[in-house]
């Protein structure tokens, strides 16, 4: 009989790219680990372990590729405080800045450039950057998958034994040509700024598991018999048995899922069934925890407890949903792959030709090898993506759109697909009337009736009437108004006429059509019913338009009715509708269309948790649930003005196209170097001005994107 798994998170510091995930993702397989995911933006390893005594030489074995591995309570501990590559990052700093601007002064007897001086400064970078970026890079050579901490390592190691050789090959004066402690410090802190920008952009995706669960309750008031006679306790929710009965009233959430056994209720439930209207529920109607009663009170009988409520489910489905997203290789990251063998097979052959075969003196076969590892430095490489990255989001945030991470500029640009959530999302939440039908009465009659009697309640479809209506005229006297919790308004005239505003259950003894959603009644008697339908955003239409012109498709996803559904895809100019879905068969429609094409997902409650996570980009607005903020790569700010969501895409599609026109000009700066570095043609002093150009070319084609035209 086999032994049963346990899933385990590991939280990972260290990782700094796809190739470290890729890393500790072989290391834990070859250790024993099952279904390994490791994500380097969340930092977090998740795998299933049978035997525990194999966990502690899997982390040893992470450790030792040189990542640190912390329990949750440290990870809790440090919440707030400044993180290893952020303190490693501000200790270089004023080494790095003292030793690059000393190099600009020309003068051999100036103090900050005499070697000994500079070899002084540079040796607290260069021990940093072996401890940041070496031990990762040899472990990562070591299992067979190269990281850009190779490239790193090799670019700033290789100018420091250049400039050690430098010093104790020639003379003080002709030292001063084959110095380059500077470069090895700004290769270091400028790719830990890169890093440190990076863990600031995705510190918050790993919050949202936390944010889902401070929606579940903490107590619930149980009802019991104590020396005969009914009580009303708290109990925790972890203790509330099956069967129990519970005692809920106006404001509270539900504590878990179940029946409503007397008492009747008005409902919220958008955020977890994406019904945009208060649900009226009354005795054996069925409730789910988590969702809020806005008015009246009820008893009901608990019959899913634990990890069996909705709200708990949704909370295993995004686990598993972060958990299955790929991961997402940078371009730089599999460039590194073939071009470190290269560029260190070029440079052990140019030695080898140039002492053996051309009989050159040891010192200038040497400085030939070495020239090569400075001139293919990967300091423009490294810093092709970062500032891309930071100008795009820069720009995407003025426009009032907030962006979490490179990855993500990345993947939208390639999104194929976009799947919209209805209520909150396309719609402003607030109702129209669509249509008004009136029964042995006068239109303007029902609208005054409307808005006089609706002003006495609070309910939001109640709300939504009196500001339509709005500056109405209406003279009639009303008496005796009252609000009846789960039935609606009743009031009487002074003529004695008895009137009553409400849902179907008013009216369900005089009319078997259920289809409206208010019903107005004279002497009971149906004498009006009204339609309402969801507003729709500004620009809701124009941005659907932009976005199949731009060859994506555009999907309509919704917990909501198929009327209601379809009426508005139909003004939106959306062309598929999924209606009336779970959370679960949510997920299953965005695992499909995954499958299919690159797609994003726009939603802003609970409902959606799931669907935002397992989803190539999730996309929420700024006045959504916490839980659709935490889980979503995008937040848009204006939240009744879709047209930002164009804007968004835009910024990816040329962010990601700055990033692989840096990316082609760094590689090219190195193809054209070497060879002439080989030759032995590349005096060091040009090929130090050569490289800080190529950085010029990449960081002043990085701020074009600030001002770039977009189209």
């Amino acid at each position: 009989m086999d032994q049963p798994t346990q899933n385990i998170t590991l939280h990972i510091e260290g990782m700094d790219c796809a190739n470290c995930a890729m890393g500790i993702t072989k290391s834990l397989q070859k250790s024993g680990m099952e279904n390994v995911h490791v994500d380097f933006a969340t930092g977090e390893a998740a795998f299933y372990i049978k035997d525990k005594n194999t966990l502690q030489p899997a982390i040893k074995s992470v450790q030792s590729l040189g990542y640190k591995v912390i329990d949750s309570k440290l990870k809790e501990e440090n919440e707030g405080k400044l993180s290893s590559i952020e303190k490693r990052f501000y200790l270089t700093l004023p080494f790095t800045v003292i030793l690059f601007f000393s190099h600009m002064i020309f003068s051999h007897e100036f103090i900050l450039n005499q070697p000994l001086v500079q070899l002084i400064l540079c040796i607290p970078v260069f021990i940093i950057g072996i401890m940041q970026f070496g031990k990762s890079a040899l472990g990562s050579v070591r299992i067979g998958v190269p990281n850009m901490d190779v490239l790193i390592f090799i670019g700033s190691s290789s100018a420091f034994i250049y400039s050690l050789a430098g010093m104790y090959l020639y003379d003080a004066h002709e030292a001063h040509n084959y110095l380059f402690f500077e470069t090895t410090a700004t290769i270091i802190s400028l790719v830990l700024l890169g890093n440190v920008l990076e863990h600031r952009s995705v510190k918050q995706t790993t919050s949202a598991i936390k944010d889902l669960s401070a929606l579940s309750v903490s107590t619930a008031k149980i009802v019991g018999l104590q020396f005969g006679k009914e009580v009303i306790s708290e109990i925790s929710y972890k203790d509330i048995p099956v069967g129990a009965i519970l005692q809920v009233n106006t404001g509270d959430k539900i504590p878990v899922d179940g029946e409503i056994i007397s008492g009747e209720a008005s409902i919220d439930e958008a955020m977890l069934t994406g019904e945009s209207i208060p649900v009226e529920k009354t005795i054996s109607d069925k409730v789910i925890g988590g969702t809020i009663l806005l008015a009246g009170n009820f008893r009901m009988r608990a019959e899913k407890v634990g990890n069996e409520t909705t709200l708990s489910k949704i909370i295993d489905l995004v686990k598993k949903a972060q958990q299955a997203k790929p991961n997402i290789q940078k371009l730089g990251d599999k460039i590194s792959a073939i071009f470190v063998p290269v560029v260190l097979g070029i440079s052990i052959i140019t030695f080898c030709l140039a002492y053996f075969a051309f009989h050159i003196i040891l010192q200038d076969a040497l400085m030939r090898s070495i020239a090569i590892l400075v001139i293919s430095c990967p300091c423009a490489m490294g810093l092709a993506t970062p500032t891309a990255v930071m100008v795009g989001i820069g720009r995407a945030a003025k426009k009032g759109i907030l962006i979490k991470g490179g990855n993500t500029l990345e993947e939208f640009a390639k999104i194929k697909s976009i799947v919209f959530d209805k209520t909150g999302t396309l719609t402003t939440g607030e109702f129209l009337i669509k249509n008004l039908v009136c029964y042995n009465s006068s239109e303007q009659e029902v609208k005054d009736i409307l808005f006089q009697l609706e002003q006495h309640s609070s309910h939001p479809i109640a709300k939504s009437i009196v500001k339509e209506l709005k500056g109405s005229t209406a003279t009639k006297v009303f008496s005796s108004i009252t609000e009846e919790k789960g039935q609606g308004i009743t009031a009487t005239d002074a003529e004695k006429n008895e009137y009553m505003i409400g849902s179907f259950k008013i009216a369900k003894h005089l009319t078997k059509d259920h289809s409206h959603n208010v019903y107005i009644l004279k002497n009971n008697s149906l004498i009006a019913s009204l339609d309402l339908e969801d507003e729709l955003k500004i620009n809701v239409k124009e941005s659907i338009t932009f976005l199949k012109a731009s060859g994506i498709n555009s999907v309509l996803l919704s917990g909501d009715s198929s009327a209601k559904c379809n009426a508005l895809a139909e003004k939106a100019g959306i062309v598929k509708v999924y209606s009336e879905q779970s959370p679960s068969q949510k997920l299953e429609i965005i695992e499909k269309l995954n499958s299919q094409m690159p797609t994003a997902m726009v939603g802003d409650g609970i409902n959606d948790a799931p669907a935002l996570a397992k989803a190539t980009v999730g996309i929420s607005l700024s006045n959504a649930t916490q839980v659709a903020i935490q889980l979503a790569q995008i937040i848009l700010l204006k939240n009744n003005d879709l047209s930002s969501l164009a804007e968004a895409h835009l910024i990816s599609k040329h962010t990601l196209i700055t990033i692989k026109q840096n990316l082609f000009w760094a590689f090219f700066y190195n193809i054209v170097a070497i060879p002439i570095a080989a030759s032995g043609f590349l005096n060091p002093m040009v090929g130090a001005l050569a490289m800080a150009f190529s950085d010029i070319i990449v960081i002043g084609n990085s701020i074009r994107l600030k001002t770039k035209k977009l189209n």
